[in-house]
């Protein structure tokens, strides 16, 4: 029971107005003697799509886990949706969890289910009480949703393309009807085109749905595309927060060769040919902040 004397599974019926559903403070990883991050500190804001880059090793995937509770922290605090990750009671935590949904790499599908098994999983976990017949109509709404033809609901994940597994993956994290969706190098191994049609569903469902997205990325093309602020890790921390044109003049080896490399000119270029000045090129929501909002 929550302080207010309701289960945690009914607050979800309110939805989270605060400014920062998402605040890391103090940050501290480690696995023996290597240390991860080392007093990290990120605010992600409601309704954005926030992109989270760095080189190899600077703990993207371990700060997500941190967040959605599979990582114990060495040292500091996590609020998701204003309660505690890091040290709330059980009740409080599963009150959080059912809030979120998570596309890992590669979709972490279920071999052994269908597609559509596997998008009741999660509503099974929280909603035990619905009836079978109505699990298969969400399940076939949220596979509908991703884009995928309703006939890949009876199919196994080894029947699915990348692309497919990808969607699927992303319907069973929306099968609960969350308000943060964390993605986890989404168009990683996709062509071009299949990568571009992820971003565009990833921008519509956020819109559509009033989500705010935390994406983990490598894909410039989807920096720039959809993503309306971009936080930096390096040097064990987050070494600053803003839209690509404040990122570029933050005086950082990194980022001045990550987004100005060849790969990084051409993805700009991409975008000016385009003509659109996408949220990640062209909205000045602030300042680069160190770590911060």
């Amino acid at each position: 029971m929550s302080e207010h004397g309701h289960h945690p599974r009914l607050d979800r019926h309110a939805r989270y107005r605060g400014e920062y559903p998402i605040v890391v403070e103090g940050l501290v990883n480690r696995f023996g003697e290597h240390t991860i991050h080392e007093g990290l500190d990120l605010k992600v804001r409601r309704g954005e799509i926030i992109g989270v880059v760095g080189g190899s090793g600077t703990g993207k995937s371990v700060l997500m886990r941190s967040i959605i509770g599979l990582q114990i922290p060495d040292e500091g605090h996590i609020d998701v949706f204003g309660r505690s990750i890091t040290d709330g009671e059980p009740d409080e935590v599963l009150g959080v969890r059912n809030r979120w949904g998570v596309l890992f790499q590669g979709g972490a599908l279920f071999s052994t289910l269908t597609v559509g098994e596997n998008v009741e999983v999660p509503l099974k976990q929280f909603y035990p009480e619905i009836e079978p017949d109505l699990l298969k109509e969400i399940a076939r709404y949220k596979v509908m949703l991703t884009g995928l033809p309703e006939d890949a609901i009876d199919k196994y994940p080894s029947e699915l393309s990348g692309g497919m597994k990808k969607r699927a993956g992303l319907a069973r994290a929306l099968a609960i009807d969350p308000e943060l969706l964390f993605l986890d190098e989404p168009t990683a191994g996709l062509d071009p085109i299949g990568a571009a049609a992820f971003d565009r569903l990833t921008r519509e469902l956020k819109e559509t749905l009033g989500l705010t997205v935390f994406l983990i990325t490598h894909d410039l093309d989807t920096l720039y595309e959809i993503c309306d602020r971009v936080a930096v890790l390096a040097d064990r921390k987050v070494i600053a927060v803003g839209t690509i044109p404040e990122l570029l003049k933050t005086d950082h080896p990194w980022i001045d060769e990550y987004f100005n490399g060849p790969r990084g000119r051409a993805a700009q270029a991409a975008q000016n040919r385009a003509g659109a000045a996408g949220p990640g090129t062209g909205k000045a929501l602030d300042k680069p902040a160190q770590g911060g909002a």
